[in-house]
């Protein structure tokens, strides 16, 4: 059975405050962008600093933190919608990079918000099939360089980010076991959020991020309670027998209009989005991250993850450390 048995995140030393922000759009106030998003700061990539730069300095971050050699690693999933090229594909870089040694695995995955939870998905289907041992799950992000100037539905919510998760076949001190997942996807919706140029449709021309936010709103609230439901099912569980609930961290509004209709008890809920803002598929990990060296997460609990967005796609799986 495979185990979350580390995480660890990387953020940019740029970053963009809620005062920065009110400079370039005087009608939101300081206040009024703190309480819409739940966000007061976000990290944002130097203009040099790309999605495969990020991955690295997060798995580095994981080896030195929790002692991770690299020649540990037999497969890398890296989680990513900004590359660094068409091709070749941002996790080879990072193998090379890492010194993941060459007989390993190495593969992008172009998801956005359920990203995470689709790796590690993938990730059990690799130890489970014993095609590996210890999968290196990367999500990186770099959205930033896709948001446009004047656009401040999307500039206030999103943040750069990377996160690195070592998924292994044998357990290591405070890991988690993960359980089965319910996932969804409708294409239907792909238009709602959406960066339409750059690629071989509308090659040469300056990619931007477009946001439907009212109706990726309502594609939330229908679809995150309908998986939530499924999933518990296929685990033979209720909503009573989870500890903790984490969230994509989309932002404050969203998770807490989830939380009322879900009915799930504020000291279940974990929020942690104020400083970095929507990392896109690195929310999760570093909500995780967070919520553990917080002490909010102990042994025997069981952690509910959700991850929904861009697809439009959605995913949940239950974790029990």
């Amino acid at each position: 059975m495979p185990f979350i048995n580390a995480i660890s995140y990387y953020l940019p030393d740029q970053s963009l405050s809620n005062e920065n922000l009110n400079e370039v759009f005087p009608d939101w106030s300081v206040d009024k962008i703190s309480s819409k998003t739940g966000i007061s700061n976000r990290h944002i990539a130097a203009k040099d600093e790309y999605t495969s730069d990020m991955a690295v300095k997060a798995a580095e971050k994981l080896f030195s933190e929790h002692g991770i050699s690299p020649s540990d690693i037999d497969y890398i999933l890296l989680c990513t919608q900004s590359p660094d090229y068409f091709l070749p594909t941002s996790s080879c870089i990072v193998q090379a990079r890492l010194g993941v040694p060459s007989t390993s695995g190495a593969l992008d995955f172009n998801l956005g918000c359920s990203g995470y939870i689709y790796g590690l998905n993938l990730a059990k289907g690799l130890i489970l099939s014993e095609e590996a041992k210890n999968v290196l799950l990367i999500t990186s992000e770099t959205y930033s360089k896709y948001l446009k100037e004047d656009d401040k539905s999307v500039r206030t919510i999103f943040g750069d980010a990377a996160a690195a998760t070592l998924i292994s076949a044998d357990s290591n001190g405070l890991s988690a076991r993960v359980a089965r997942f319910a996932l969804g996807t409708d294409g239907a919706g792909a238009e709602n959020l959406i960066v339409k140029n750059g690629g071989s449709r509308n090659p040469g021309l300056k990619p931007e991020l477009f946001m439907n936010g009212p109706d990726i709103f309502a594609f939330t609230l229908k679809r995150v309670p309908e998986v939530i439901n499924r999933l518990l099912e296929k685990n033979g569980m209720t909503l009573e027998n989870i500890d903790l609930f984490i969230f994509h961290q989309a932002n404050k509004y969203m998770l807490q209009h989830l939380q009322q209709k879900i009915g799930i008890p504020e000291e279940k809920h974990f929020i942690f989005l104020e400083d970095c803002g929507n990392t896109v598929s690195s929310t999760i990990p570093i909500a995780m991250h967070e919520a553990l060296r917080q002490g909010r997460i102990k042994a025997g609990m069981n952690v509910l993850l959700c991850g929904f967005g861009v697809g439009l796609s959605w995913g949940a799986t239950i974790i029990k450390y």
